[in-house]
């Protein structure tokens, strides 16, 4: 049976949002919208932060990493921003808290006054316009090649976004869209001649923080923007974030002394940290650990196969045995949390006879040779023993490997040379509505054509899916909702990518150093607003 666990802490904020949407739309500059206060005198000390995760780009407009979008959310804005407590945009760079609506399809946004980047260049819709495109039509890299963002499928609803004059911008659309702001989250706002390169290496902003140094894979320092204008002023004199993604590493700098905030706790370690006067905190919400098949390459391009491998995981047992039973099974693609879960028709119960069974009546042979992939995340690579024993059990004869992320996604499987990555995934980090989550994974050809490759292999159920996703996002109330089942439906039908299970994320801090620490159910940690004591 799977998990009954419940996010009751996460549920109650999500179902308060609405409550919560006064405390996120503005106020003197001296406020802050994430429930800290800038002190009298000003920013003070230095904020020292372990990450879970680490990258070489922090390219706002196409990093799909959570360290990078963590530190990001310190650095740059869009015209709106997302609280992650509860996923309600508020006004960031816009002027006013709603866009101005002139009819269904069309909009106009105008910027803050006086809004400058943090080098001292004041901000024009020209920027905004740029940044637009630089997710939709890509953009040049030192090489002269195009890179694209896999962003676009986010916003493939906006028609375009043009200069109405130097502050205000004019946003049309192709359908009415219920999550605009929301959506707008996403597109960061950059300087229109900024380099790709510039915005990869160290990215100029507009929010309270600015970059001074990033050491890639190792670190990142931000201080406070001295142009900054907006609702949430910088609360610290620095925040320096360390990028160590294994999980003992993290938790002896804590006990160490030499940071003040830890994420992604291994639970293991969470009574050491309590023991000596820590806050351990937990969250849950979007971020999963993924099983991603190979569609092109024999077994995974049936999706019966991928069906009966996911049958044939003991989910529970890893979750009890490796998490200490932080996490919650799936039973969608989408949490029970998300207004619009659905139960999915296909269910993937662990139950390793039927596993067998569907193997055989699908013609895998007894003894062939799969691929195990893992990142070398600790609490995704701890997995590995546990899936490789699944496996096996069901007749595989699996060689598992645990790989840095940049190996595993850059090399691996950018080359196909893979069967199945284990690995974590949190799409919420770009907002938690369908069209974002659902999006995230399996419209973008990032994954669709590049990583499992549903698009070649099987270009009628890729079709599909993706018509029905742009139906769904299109639609809105009961309508919308009844959609978004359909997709979650045909996710789980041909489970080319599929969640094991939901992570809880256990967040501490030492409450002697620091104060207003807000724990979020999402990769990276949301700052604004935390002080040093």
């Amino acid at each position: 049976m799977r998990s009954t666990k419940r996010w009751a802490k996460v549920g109650a904020v999500l179902a308060a949002a609405a409550l919560a949407l006064s405390a996120c739309g503005g106020g003197s500059s001296g406020s802050n919208s994430k429930g800290g206060t800038a002190k009298s005198g000003g920013p003070t000390g230095t904020l020292n932060v372990a990450a879970a995760y680490k990258t070489t780009n922090f390219h706002p407009s196409n990093t799909s990493s959570a360290f990078a979008v963590g530190t990001n959310m310190h650095v740059v804005e869009g015209l709106y921003e997302l609280d992650y407590t509860n996923f309600t945009a508020h006004k960031a760079l816009a002027a006013e808290d709603e866009p101005t609506k002139i009819s269904d399809l069309e909009y106009e946004v105008k910027l803050r006054d006086g809004a400058k980047f943090s080098d001292g260049t004041a901000v024009t819709a020209k920027d905004v316009v740029a940044s637009y495109k630089r997710i939709v039509e890509g953009e040049k890299d030192a090489t002269g090649a195009v890179v694209t963002s896999s962003y676009a499928a986010f916003i493939s609803f906006i028609k375009s976004i043009e200069a109405k004059d130097d502050s205000t911008v004019t946003i049309k659309l192709t359908a009415p869209q219920q999550y605009l702001k929301e959506r707008l989250a996403d597109i960061k706002v950059l300087k229109a001649d900024s380099t790709f390169d510039q915005n990869t290496k160290m990215p100029i902003g507009t929010g309270p923080y600015m970059y001074t140094a990033i050491d890639p894979d190792k670190s990142a320092t931000a201080v406070p923007n001295p142009n900054y204008n907006g609702d949430n002023p910088a609360t610290v004199e620095k925040i320096f974030w360390t990028s160590e993604t294994d999980d003992t590493a993290r938790l002896t700098a804590a006990l160490g002394g030499t940071v003040d905030i830890v994420e992604n706790v291994d639970p293991a370690g969470a009574k050491k940290l309590e023991d000596k006067g820590w806050k351990v905190e937990q969250a849950t919400g979007y971020g999963i650990a993924m099983a991603m098949f190979n569609t092109a390459k024999a077994p995974f391009d049936k999706k019966e196969v991928r069906r009966a491998v996911l049958t044939g995981i003991d989910t529970k047992t890893i979750i009890d045995t490796t998490l200490s039973g932080m996490g919650v099974e799936a039973t969608s693609p989408l949490p029970d949390i998300n207004p619009n879960y659905k139960k999915a028709a296909v269910q993937f119960d662990y139950d390793e006879a039927a596993a067998k069974a569907e193997l055989a009546k699908a013609g895998v042979a007894e003894g062939t040779t799969i691929s195990v992939l893992t990142t070398d995340h600790t609490w995704i690579a701890s997995m590995g023993p546990q899936i490789q024993q699944n496996l096996e059990a069901l007749g595989f004869k699996v060689n598992l490997q645990a790989l840095a992320s940049g190996d595993v996604w850059n090399n691996k499987v950018a080359n196909s040379d893979f069967d199945l990555v284990i690995a974590p995934g949190d799409p919420s980090t770009f907002g938690a509505d369908p069209g974002i989550i659902l999006k995230g994974w399996f419209y973008a050809d990032l994954f669709m054509k590049d990583r499992f490759r549903l698009a070649e292999s099987d270009p009628a159920a890729y079709d599909a899916l993706v018509a029905a996703m742009n139906d769904a996002d299109a639609l809105t109330g009961d309508k919308g909702k009844a959609k978004w089942g359909e997709v979650q439906d045909m996710i789980a039908e041909q489970a080319p990518l599929y969640p094991l299970f939901y992570h809880t994320i256990l967040t501490a801090y030492n409450p002697e150093k620091v104060e207003n620490v807000t724990p979020i159910g999402v990769t990276g940690l949301q700052l604004l607003g935390t002080t040093v004591k």
